[in-house]
């Protein structure tokens, strides 16, 4: 097995993980099965009980695992399917060891940081490397492992210590790091691109070879970071390091030269506003009492989109402006997408009124409500937040087949999809949603938890209880968003045809050379 390290200088946010994932696409391109472990300092056992104020968007693995969003940048750029173990941080290494020494594994010794902490950090990484993520039987050829934060932070350096050791105990020639950090340029617009002399006086001061230094601009797109690494021969400085030169091919990137030509070539956009409860915006937008223009301006924004998304979430702060859009995309015949709390809202939004019960509500928001729409599952628990939701990927199948959903998923009779709530749809009133026009066309495998909803005679306006964003990859856009885009920008139909005949690639390049941004 061959590491890549990947480290980050300067400030946090350089793009590590791109860049990480980049390298990966390259050398998978070189003929090369990658693999990747993101390793956060933080005591956190995981994400789960993270705000993405705190730490950005928690992104969800098929095995339930709640990780770092980086890991998303893996599975999408390099098409694999990661577990939560490849996700290592302070609290899982601290917790694991603590374990070990309660069940006597260390009796008789003091339990220090070094060298317990450092060796339960190299055995993690070399158990979990092994694991093959591609689909294919056999470990993979290369580990890229990202070490988050920045170097001098002190809750990394146990980490630091570690990997350092780890260098050694895998040898010359297997083990590669790569250091990203900031060239600032003062009193200039724009970037700096390394000159020569720039390259040979960074030579100089961190004992790296000048041809092994590379430039990452900021770029039009991100589908840009792998070909600029190509462009530059940066995968012949890694290949030599890790003596694979004699079994790696030139990397072949059609693909990713075509996504991100079709990125810079198109022109006709479609608006699509995001209604949550993350974006940074003051809940006084929501009230015409408080902040007047900035409701106002809310609703122009919202009024002048071509569709309406409305995300997943956690508690009451912004559920009345999600529901006003549900309501609005739904009587004004706007293509419509919630996700997760953006579906229960738009299903207590149509009973309060198209069903008449005013007090329709969830009871997460409202536990004494006489119309509970949203109840908690059985199975959650109301003590314990951290990995105690419904999570990870669970089967959906769909109970009517024709509809858009199914359609678009190319009419299969059911689909697998990635799941993080504590809440959903009460099945005791689907009769009643039913007979008031409201399907819901995909349920799970015991037809009591309602997983897709739509109204059948509207443009698009779909529901769905899971995360369609978790498995959305640059090559196989998530469905639920492909009908949304399609809906928005009037090509839904053909788009619908399309996937249905199993042309869902020819479909993606229809919109992407029409009038529509890729997803």
């Amino acid at each position: 097995m061959k590491y890549v390290l990947v480290t980050g200088g300067v400030v946090s946010g350089l793009g590590k993980g791109v860049t990480a994932s980049s390298i990966g696409v390259v050398l998978k391109a070189c003929g090369l099965r990658i693999t990747s472990i993101k390793i956060d300092p933080y005591l956190n056992t995981d994400a789960g009980t993270m705000s993405p104020f705190e730490h950005g968007e928690v992104f969800v693995l098929d095995d339930g695992g709640e990780v770092d969003l980086d890991l998303g940048n893996y599975e999408r750029f390099l098409d694999i399917k990661l577990t939560r173990d490849n996700n290592i941080t302070t609290g899982k290494i601290y917790q694991s060891v603590i374990n070990k020494e309660r069940e006597g594994e260390y009796l008789g010794k003091t339990v220090q940081v070094v060298p317990h902490i450092t060796n339960a950090i190299q055995d993690w990484i070399e158990r979990v490397a092994m694991v093959p993520v591609d689909g294919q039987e056999g470990p993979a050829d290369v580990c890229v492992i990202e070490l988050g934060g920045t170097i001098g932070d002190i809750e990394s350096m146990p980490f630091i210590e570690a990997l350092g050791q780890f260098s050694y105990r895998v040898g010359a020639g297997n083990f590669c790091l790569v250091h990203v950090s900031l060239v600032p340029v003062l009193n200039v617009v724009g970037e700096q691109e390394l000159e020569e002399n720039v390259k040979e006086k960074l030579s100089q001061f961190c004992h790296v070879p000048a041809a092994n230094i590379f430039t990452l601009y900021d770029v039009s797109n991100i589908w840009h970071i792998p070909l600029l690494l190509r462009d530059q021969k940066a995968h012949n400085a890694i290949l030599k390091v890790l003596n694979l030169e004699s079994v790696a091919q030139e990397p072949k990137l059609d693909e990713w030269v075509a996504r991100a030509t079709l990125y810079d070539t198109l022109q006709d956009e479609v608006r699509i506003a995001m209604v949550g409860k993350y974006t940074g915006l003051s809940d006084s937008y929501l009230s015409v009492l408080k902040a007047p223009d900035a409701y106002k301006a809310a609703w122009t924004l919202l009024k002048g989109a071509d569709g309406v998304l409305v995300p997943g979430g956690f508690g009451d702060r912004g559920v009345k402006g999600k529901m006003m859009a549900a309501k609005y995309a739904r009587e004004n015949n706007v293509p419509y997408l919630g996700i997760c709390l953006g579906m229960q809202l738009a299903v207590v939004e149509f009973a309060r009124h198209v069903m008449k019960f005013p007090d329709a509500d969830s009871t997460e928001f409202n536990p004494n409500t006489k119309t509970p729409c949203v109840i908690f599952m059985p199975e959650g628990s109301k003590t314990h937040m951290g990995g105690t939701m419904r999570l990870g990927s669970r089967r959906t199948f769909f109970k009517v087949t024709d509809c858009k959903s199914a359609k678009l998923y190319g009419d299969v009779n059911y689909v697998d999809e990635r799941h993080r709530h504590r809440y959903e749809v009460n099945p005791d009133m689907v009769p009643a949603f039913e007979n008031a026009g409201l399907q819901f066309v995909g349920k799970d495998e015991t037809g009591q938890r309602m997983e897709i909803i739509e109204i059948p005679d509207h443009r698009f306006f779909v529901g769905v209880q899971f995360h369609p964003e978790f498995k959305s990859t640059p090559s196989k856009p998530s469905p639920p968003f492909v009908g949304l885009i399609a809906a928005a920008c009037g090509q839904l139909d053909q788009v619908l045809q399309d996937s249905c005949n199993g042309h869902v690639v020819a479909a993606k390049h229809k919109l992407g050379d029409s009038s529509s941004t890729p997803l």
